[in-house]
């Protein structure tokens, strides 16, 4: 078969492109040789229905690079990833961001078949974490992990994961109490039916006797299931503000008491249903509420970012240790693509250290003997000794998070809930004491009391707590679809109340997957060839991207080929000598801006490919559709030299800011809001997570949600970009359907208190209203959200 028959078919382990010289086995295709092995250890082990469940499930196994897993021998990082370890087995659960489709599910659950030293493994596909249960007499940790990597299921295991710092939401004792509150809800309101239809003579001897065990169902909702809302309601009056909760535990507080005193006087059957129900309805709300995507972590700090463990040199024997034992003076062995995890001098080696991440600068800095390299930059180049200067936890990175006392409070979101619940409490309250006071002028004292108690039942804003959390959760669950994952439901109405939109340049308006490459220089047809053959045998992204520019169908024979990381490539080819890398590799002094790549063939430097990432689709149609509604402005680490291409895209009044370290973008947020704007920070980078948190909204756009994303308010996937005009306005139209639902909810309550003021309100009468209106909420929300989100395009 030819190799231009070959070109573009696909791989049957990963579906990419196989190119011009695939490699064949069994009769099947693959783009290299990590493919083709992670196939023969699926069918070596009878597991090719790998296969069977997906076409090309698997992950390129081009990019696989060789991980120094040594620290995964050190019992102090192996005791504190572990889940759970005695003597026969042990467990550890990894967050393994490859896992995409049913087939991942069905190999992960099947390691056992390769290795006997598994036991057990379990996925949860939502979170992306497989557990693992192991014997580690018969597989080591680090053993475990290499299988992993082997198959294409690389652990992403970082220092949070040590720490635990993401906490998971325990929602054990919520359920509970909504089991509690259901049960007592249904057989309340089976003992109700016979008051609420008539009873016969014979019925009406039993009728105390119902009473009775609604009152004791009502116990434990009371008790139990409602101690939420009072300790709240608590709390807040004792902070001097008036929540939500207030009114709430007051309705339930009456509801009991009323029902205790008509059962315990034989004066009525009193509401221990409307109580039960209010409670169990009230409580699904907030479990809706808390039940968001805690697959992503919005609170990730440096610690998401770096190692488990550093390499030490003590003596010239390198040894790993756990990050947290790091000390000053200490001498670390950092190497290619590792991460430099705190400020420190260069003792041994040359530095090429990319600081994208932290300063938003992209390209490689050069460092020379007994110069400071800071913590955060990744080491490009070979390998080098460092001298640790200050603990991580003083280091430049971590002052990143720490630039802002004020950061380390909670974010407050303001919402329509919170705003309105002060007033209703107080109008509440105002027109339950004017009804007792008017039948105590009148000298009715029993309807007085029995007014003052409906009222305060009738008006209960269960309404108002259901239609909140239904809104915002079923407007998450839109968003998620669309790839936009929202931290809560708070931060939907903070958005909605946006009026200021600041963007970062690179890696958000910018797609760092799609870069342009431009060659400017001369290459004849034998050069062409020769930089193709060369450029094809490195697995560097770049010279991928070279051997795709340069589109040869046919190769030639390489020889004494050297790749030195960070620096570039040495080769002959067609009897040339050929250099492909960065100015220093080829003998110039001065390198151009972005990032380049010099081809020196025979001594002679014949061009250089620039590359620029391109912007993000649709970037100029996206910034003015949002300048209508609000003032836009641009903040960059970067330099100026796209300033003229921005200011076409971004509309006159905008504003342009370049150079701006990240203590700068954080003053600049502040001087806007100084401004009486609400402001949505839009970045990616570390260098952006002050700003993301001092702004009133922050959005970090990254183009693979599962890898690092500062702490923020918002993940939106690079992709869905365009789709940012649209996620405001759905915002908005959210906060709209709340408000509506709570006029919807004040009519109800107009009617109940027309008869609530008279003292004439039954049990029946509430048992009805009560359920209805909830019923009324939750229909009118969801339907109401599903509506706007086709209007919006996003369903």
């Amino acid at each position: 078969m030819s190799s231009e028959l070959l070109v573009d078919q696909a791989c049957y382990h990963c579906g990419d492109s196989l190119g011009p010289s695939p490699y064949l086995l069994d009769g099947r295709q693959f783009c290299c040789l990590g493919c083709q092995t992670v196939y023969q250890i699926m069918y070596n082990n009878g597991m090719d229905s790998y296969y069977k469940y997906n076409t090309h499930p698997g992950k390129s196994q081009r990019d696989n690079h060789n991980v120094d897993l040594s620290y995964l021998d050190e019992p102090k990082i192996i005791a504190q990833l572990l889940d759970y370890m005695d003597e026969e087995r042990s467990i550890i659960t990894f967050y393994i961001p490859a896992i995409h489709c049913s087939s991942c599910i069905w190999l992960l659950e099947h390691l056992y078949r390769i290795n006997k030293g598994i036991s057990r493994g379990q996925v949860d596909f939502m979170k992306k974490q497989v557990s693992v249960v192991f014997d580690q007499h018969n597989i080591s940790l680090r053993e475990l992990v290499m299988l992993l990597i082997s198959i294409g299921y690389e652990p992403k295991i970082t220092l949070q994961d040590v720490v635990q710092q993401n906490k998971k939401v325990d929602q054990r004792g919520l359920i509970a109490k909504i089991a509690v509150a259901g049960f007592c809800f249904g057989n309340s309101m089976m003992l109700s039916f016979p008051d609420y239809f008539g009873m016969s003579a014979f019925e009406k001897e039993f009728s105390n006797y119902f009473g009775y065990l609604n009152l004791l169902l009502a116990f434990p909702v009371f008790l139990y299931s409602a101690s939420g809302y009072f300790s709240s309601a608590w709390h807040s009056l004792r902070r001097g503000r008036l929540n939500l909760e207030v009114p709430l535990a007051l309705g339930i507080l009456v509801l009991f008491l009323r029902t205790a005193f008509e059962v315990l006087m034989h004066t009525g059957p009193g509401f221990a249903d409307t109580l039960c129900s209010l409670v169990f309805f009230i409580l699904i709300g907030r479990w809706v509420q808390q039940h968001t995507y805690h697959h992503l972590s919005f609170e990730r700090d440096y610690r998401s970012y770096f190692p488990v463990a550093v390499t030490v040199l003590n003596n010239g024997a390198e040894r790993s240790i756990p990050l947290g034992e790091l000390q000053v003076g200490d001498r670390i062995w950092i190497r290619h693509q590792e991460i430099i995890p705190a400020d420190a001098i260069l003792l041994k080696g040359e530095g090429a250290v990319d600081f994208s991440f932290v300063t938003g600068e992209s390209k490689v800095v050069r460092k020379g003997l007994g110069e400071m390299i800071y913590a955060g930059g990744r080491q490009m180049g070979e390998a080098m000794e460092l001298e640790v200067m200050k603990p991580v936890s003083q280091s430049y990175l971590t002052k990143l998070w720490n630039n802002d006392p004020d950061e380390a409070k909670p974010k407050e979101y303001r919402t329509f809930v919170g705003f309105i619940s002060k007033y209703f409490t107080i109008g509440l309250v105002s027109i339950a004491l004017s009804a007792w006071g008017y039948w105590w002028f009148v000298g009715n004292m029993h309807h007085a009391w029995a007014a003052l108690t409906a009222v305060l039942i009738i008006a209960c804003p269960c309404a108002l707590a259901l239609s909140s959390p239904f809104t915002l959760s079923a407007a998450l669950s839109i968003l998620d679809k669309n790839r936009f994952y929202v931290k809560n439901v708070g931060a939907i109405e903070q958005m909605a109340a946006i009026d200021c939109l600041v963007f970062d340049k690179t890696g958000t308006i910018s797609s760092p997957s799609s870069s342009q490459m431009r060659w400017k220089g001369k290459l004849n047809d034998q050069e062409s060839i020769a930089l193709a053959s060369v450029c094809r045998h490195s697995s560097h992204p770049l010279s991928r991207q070279i051997v795709q520019y340069l589109g040869r169908k046919s190769y030639e024979d390489v020889g004494a080929f050297e790749e030195m990381a960070g620096q570039g490539i040495t080769a002959t080819c067609d009897g040339l000598l050929l250099k492909v890398g960065s100015a220093r590799h080829v003998g110039m002094k001065v390198n151009a801006e972005g990032t380049v790549v010099y081809v020196q063939i025979n001594g002679e430097v014949k061009g250089v490919f620039q590359v620029e990432q391109s912007w993000r689709p649709n970037l100029g149609a996206v910034l003015h559709d949002l300048s209508k509604e609000y003032s836009l402005h641009l903040i960059s680490g970067d330099n100026d030299r796209h300033r003229a291409e921005m200011r076409v895209l971004f509309p006159d009044r905008a504003s342009l800011i370049f150079n701006q370290h990240p203590a700068d973008k954080l003053r600049r947020i502040a001087d806007w809001q100084q401004d009486d704007r609400v402001v949505a920070m839009i970045g990616d980078g570390l260098n952006d997570a002050g700003a993301l948190r001092k702004a009133d909204m922050g959005i970090a756009v990254s183009d693979d949600i599962n890898n690092f994303s500062p702490g923020c308010d918002a993940i939106l996937d690079g992709a869905h970009f365009d789709r940012l005009p649209n996620f405001f306005r759905f915002a908005k139209d959210a906060v709209w359907v709340i408000r509506l639902s709570f006029g919807i909810s004040i009519l109800y309550n107009v009617v109940g208190l027309s008869l609530a003021v008279q003292g004439a309100m039954s049990p029946l009468f509430a048992a009805i209203l009560m359920p209805l209106s909830t019923a009324t909420i939750i229909s009118f929300t969801s339907l109401s959200m599903r509506w706007f989100g086709k209007r919006r395009k996003l369903l």
